[in-house]
């Protein structure tokens, strides 16, 4: 099918009701954080990657652990450690004594769900071992290349605070995730409810909502999405106006608006429409966007966030209108 085709009313409210049970079903474990659970679909569906950075004991694991669950296909964890090889990551070719011959022996990055935990405790020669797998969804071991399995996704936490014996992601890193996400703490009723132990379940109890055959082709609907060029505009002057901002030293390149752009496809299509809204790519601007902004010195010694700029330069932008109406500052 050709993947410009317009999505059907049945092909659209077939995906919605899907991701709605998907995320009904991760809600069973990660309680009163529907939002973060939306979007972090929406980088499944829209084939990204996902970045959790939070304080420890909030869910970040149990998260990554709860997509894992829900989709029936290959998921493997990578505990993150100083001591941690490439290696250990991408896998090694070993020479076999019986057959005399090298034989490839796959990594845990060969599965469609990759939790990487504590992803920043990792030496950066081991934390370059998931440039390419994340980009290209490949990996080269001895010049010999190996196609992971699809679809692929990888979920990796950090912790912001504890910064002992960790290394910073490089900005070419961080430039692959497509999102960057924070599961902050429970409001008060849903920590009230977790110690009742009404929460009792864990990612492991979950069964399996849907396949992987079933999220590729989910893959290939999102990207049937209709994107209106005045949309597609609006993209790049958002990017555009994190470049120009007075406090902001790099600004948000192509790849991060491509990154948006595919992201409100899915986004879009999880909330039963085939179309994207100017709405879509203002919401998602925040987690597609904000880590791929590099402040200025002066901006980082006055405490100014990435999140304070991005939503500065986003309402500087005029939103496209339907054709007739006059473009209105946000």
């Amino acid at each position: 099918m050709n993947s410009r085709e317009p999505l059907t009313q049945d092909e659209v409210r077939g995906f919605a009701g899907l991701a709605a049970r998907l995320a009904q079903h991760i809600e069973s474990v990660v309680l009163g954080k529907p939002q973060v659970v939306r979007l972090a679909l929406t980088a499944l569906f829209a084939q990204g990657h996902v970045l959790l950075e939070d304080v420890p004991g909030v869910g970040k694991t149990t998260l990554a652990r709860a997509i894992a669950a829900s989709v029936k296909g290959q998921w493997r964890r990578i505990q993150f450690t100083p001591d941690l090889l490439p290696s250990d990551v991408a896998g090694v070719t070993i020479f076999n004594q019986a057959s005399r011959a090298f034989e490839f022996h796959p990594g845990p990055v060969f599965a469609n769900i990759v939790i990487a935990d504590e992803i920043n405790r990792a030496s950066p020669k081991t934390q370059s071992a998931l440039l390419e797998v994340m980009e290209e969804q490949t990996v080269t071991v001895d010049g010999v290349r190996h196609p992971v399995p699809k679809p692929f996704l990888v979920v990796a936490t950090q912790n912001p605070v504890e910064m002992d014996g960790t290394y910073r992601l490089p900005e070419a890193q961080l430039d692959r995730f497509l999102m960057k996400l924070s599961v902050g703490y429970p409001d008060e009723a849903v920590e009230i409810e977790v110690l009742r132990g009404a929460n009792r379940r864990s990612p492991e109890a979950l069964t399996p909502v849907t396949d992987t055959a079933t999220v590729s082709g989910m893959i290939r609907m999102a990207q049937r999405v209709h994107i209106a060029d005045p949309l597609y505009a609006y993209a790049v002057r958002l990017a555009a106006a994190t470049r120009s901002h007075p406090q902001v030293r790099v600004g948000v390149s192509p790849r991060g608006v491509i990154a948006l752009t595919r992201a409100a496809q899915s986004y879009a299509l999880i909330q039963g429409r085939g179309w994207i809204m100017p709405e879509d790519l203002k919401e998602l601007s925040g987690p597609v966007f904000a880590h791929r902004v590099l402040l200025s010195p002066d901006a980082q010694v006055r405490g100014v966030t990435a999140a304070e700029v991005l939503a500065q330069a986003v309402a500087s932008v005029a939103v496209p209108l339907p054709a007739g109406q006059q473009p209105v500052r946000n």
